[in-house]
């Protein structure tokens, strides 16, 4: 559209009380978006090259409005067509979308997520500059960011409404329904080495017989602390009665937490069974072969008596500002991955390798993200991957399959 149909546009359209105002929320719209983008590039551009978060409180001050405000811009484009959605629809869109594109990221090559980062920051700046540049080439103001003019003439329309809520609501609900789905699959499959799967019918666990060639055989089953009853009932039958079983499960002899590790609140919530109420072999000898908490470091025991505290009190004010005020020391996630994983499997192992001269089979049921680790370091011991069994662990009611909750396939 020429500048000088536009003018005559706008000046047929004086009727119209909000165009002012619009125009103005726009521009707050714009330049916050631009003052996230110049942020966000100097925040993550420190924290990459020199590990510093100085700008990081800032940076999320300024995200919260201008999402605050894109959030507003976007509900008002199903109301008026006013808003050029050429320009409003990126912006607007640019930081959920942003968001998805990191899943995969974070699943795949976590170690990079900064890079990420980094990468759509640089991205934002140039999408910010080139919306700037459209809207002020041919603008009659030089000042605002946003004019009058750049807006279209018309106000409400039914058309306008239905088809952007159609839109929405058929289409890109839908869509990122799905790719979530399919990114929470891939996540699973990843972090368990394929142990666990997400499936429309249900959470799947593989259980893995590994043999030896003196006939001495390991087994491996991927447990979850709550899950279908009947999947607790399925692997306790499953064990030989020559088998030695080395159970999962913290200690606390020395008192150390101040909260019972308890699953019972998720599991009741969820119509499911705790594993340790459900879970008990018949067969085999069990043996526990799990650490004591005095073995974790200080700052896991807090974030552990944490957990606890908001899973037995629930979601609320104290337990929210508990865990925002929560401090994380530097490299906490590894020293807690160390704890929680790394060095309850070295226990194990060595468990293992005690048990093996006074049984043909052990079986180790034991949480799903220790099986990877478990099953590399086992196959180092001169064992091969002999056969699988899949179990149900979690069946979705609304796949409507029955027969397969907690039976093998």
């Amino acid at each position: 559209m020429t500048g000088e149909k536009r003018r005559t546009l706008v000046q047929t359209d004086q009727s119209v009380p909000v165009r002012k105002p619009l125009a103005l929320l726009l521009s707050v719209c714009l330049a916050l978006f631009v003052a996230d983008a110049v942020v966000s590039v100097a925040d993550d551009s420190l924290i990459l090259f020199f590990g510093s978060t100085v700008l990081s409180v800032v940076r999320g001050v300024v995200f919260c409005f201008a999402m605050l405000v894109a959030i507003i811009v976007y509900g008002l484009m199903a109301l008026t067509p006013m808003i050029p959605k050429r320009w409003f629809l990126p912006l607007t869109l640019f930081t959920p979308v942003a968001a998805l594109v990191l899943v995969p990221i974070s699943i795949y090559y976590y170690k990079g997520v900064q890079e990420a980062l980094l990468g759509i920051s640089i991205c934002q700046i140039i999408l910010a500059l080139t919306i700037l540049s459209r809207l002020h080439t041919g603008s009659e103001s030089r000042w605002a960011l946003v004019s009058e003019d750049r807006l279209e003439p018309r106000g409400f329309s039914w058309r306008n409404l239905c088809l952007f809520l159609g839109v929405n609501v058929f289409v890109l609900l839908p869509a990122v329904c799905v790719y979530l789905a399919v990114c929470a699959a891939l996540a699973v499959d990843h972090f368990s080495d394929g142990f666990m799967a997400l499936r429309p019918r249900g959470l799947t666990v593989q259980v893995r017989k590994y043999g030896r060639d003196d006939g001495k055989t390991i087994e491996l089953y991927p447990m979850s602390h709550i899950a279908d009853s009947d999947f607790y009932q399925k692997v306790s039958e499953s064990f030989p009665s020559n088998s030695i079983i080395l159970m999962e499960g913290v200690t606390d002899n020395k008192r150390m937490l101040t909260n019972k590790i308890s699953y019972k609140r998720m599991a009741t919530s969820l119509g499911l069974a705790e594993q340790h109420e459900q879970f008990a072999p018949a067969r085999g000898e069990m043996v526990r072969a799990d650490v004591d908490v005095d073995q974790f470091a200080t700052n896991t025991i807090g974030l552990l008596n944490l957990a606890m505290l908001v899973h037995t009190k629930g979601v609320n004010a104290e337990t929210v500002l508990a865990l925002i005020q929560y401090p994380q020391p530097p490299n906490f996630q590894e020293q807690l991955f160390d704890d929680l994983v790394r060095k309850r499997n070295e226990h194990l192992l060595g468990e293992i390798r005690a048990r093996l001269p006074q049984s043909e089979n052990i079986i180790v049921p034991w949480g799903a993200l220790h099986m990877p680790g478990i099953a590399k370091e086992i196959q180092e011991f001169g064992f091969r991957l002999h056969e699988t069994r899949d179990y149900t662990v979690i069946r979705f009611h609304f796949a409507g399959n029955e027969a397969a909750n907690g039976k093998p396939n």
